[in-house]
């Protein structure tokens, strides 16, 4: 017996149409059944464009109308609280884009208010769903590294190397931009699930391009806050080392790479696509003394179908978990826990980087 379908409204028309519209439309499960635009010629546009049957300026309204049962939450960061708390008190499931929100307190509550209303919410912290990085996951349950010495993290990435870039939210520290936010909150998640939680942390954020064109005044410059590169050492338990490198202005920079040295061997997961973030990823490993070899990707981790973008299958499978939870009325990781984790991270980032001190992250959860 087929399931019905859920009406999904989506919030936030960056990110939102580009992957979260197409994702869901082409989801067996999901419904494109809203958009919101604050501008109401935008919002009928994006609506035509997609074939969305209702479009709204106004949250509430949304929430109100009857074929909308979730909402997919991808606006800029600074106003995710404030909408998702709406979203949730209307009982409305929840896909929540990261950074999850400007604090961990904010976080924290939204996880709660979830469990308290009774709706599923979830993150959208693709990484996990890929197959390269399942792979992985695999090698390193299966002890092939032996006791690991080193784990190493270089996301190094043009986005934004160009100066004339025009200024936006992401220049602003307290609209929640920076490349921490953008990409520092996956690699936390990440090493959480393949590694665990670390002891404490030190970190250094940079702004290397401090002002950008002011795109309301011509000729202007705006000042930038944000972090745009980030330099970050955890320390796991038994002192295991972790060095992140985070950049978001480095042209011709090397893209995204994981590497895990231990006594018995060697992984290294990379990606040097600097124009997709999924596409490309490659798993090579080596056993001690050895050269490294590419692995070949099993065909139960593959994607079942692979997409032009290749930000889209992942997050369809994001939506898989979702849609599983909401039918056994489970929160399934990624959920808000998760969530939490990533955000109180980039919280005690900001901490270290201030006071040039180690903080402590362990009994900090309060869960």
């Amino acid at each position: 017996m087929s399931k019905s379908k859920l009406g999904v409204a989506v919030v936030g028309t960056g990110f939102g149409q580009t992957v979260h519209i197409p994702g869901f439309q082409h989801h067996p499960r999901t419904e494109v059944v809203a958009v919101y635009h604050r501008h109401r010629e935008k919002a009928q546009e994006i609506a035509l464009k997609h074939g969305i049957p209702n479009y709204f300026t106004d949250l509430e309204e949304l929430l109100s109308c009857p074929q909308v049962e979730a909402v997919s939450l991808s606006t800029p960061p600074f106003l995710h609280y404030s909408m998702a708390k709406q979203i949730l008190e209307a009982k409305k499931h929840l896909l929540l884009e990261k950074p999850m929100t400007m604090n961990v307190e904010e976080c924290r509550e939204l996880h709660y208010l979830a469990q308290k209303k009774g709706v599923i919410a979830i993150a959208d912290f693709q990484f996990r769903t890929i197959p390269a990085w399942q792979l992985l996951e695999e090698y390193l349950r299966q002890g092939y590294l032996g006791k690991i010495r080193l784990i190493k993290v270089d996301w190094l990435v043009n986005s934004r190397a160009n100066p004339a870039r025009p200024w936006n939210w992401y220049s602003c520290k307290d609209k929640g931009g920076g490349v921490l936010g953008a990409i520092g909150s996956h690699s936390f998640d990440y090493l959480n699930w393949l590694f665990g939680r670390p002891t404490r942390l030190s970190a250094q954020l940079y702004s290397a391009i401090k002002e950008r064109p002011d795109p309301e005044e011509q000729g202007k410059l705006k000042l930038v806050d944000s972090d745009d590169i980030a330099i970050i050492l955890l320390e796991l338990a038994k002192n295991m080392p972790v060095q992140i490198n985070l950049s978001s202005v480095t042209a011709q920079g090397r893209g995204h790479w994981l590497e895990v040295y231990g006594e018995d061997g060697t992984l290294v997961l990379g990606n040097s696509n600097l124009k997709d973030y999924v596409h490309g990823f490659k798993l090579s490993a080596a056993p001690a003394g050895g050269n490294l070899t590419e692995l070949e990707i099993p065909k139960r981790l593959a994607f079942e179908t692979v997409f032009t973008d290749g930000r889209l299958a992942p997050f369809i499978r994001i939506v898989d978990r979702w849609v599983e939870g909401i039918d056994g009325g489970v929160a399934l990781v990624p959920s808000l826990v998760e969530g939490v984790y990533s955000q109180l991270l980039m919280d005690l980032t900001h901490q270290s980087s201030m006071t040039q001190e180690w903080v402590e992250v362990r009994d900090q959860l309060n869960f």
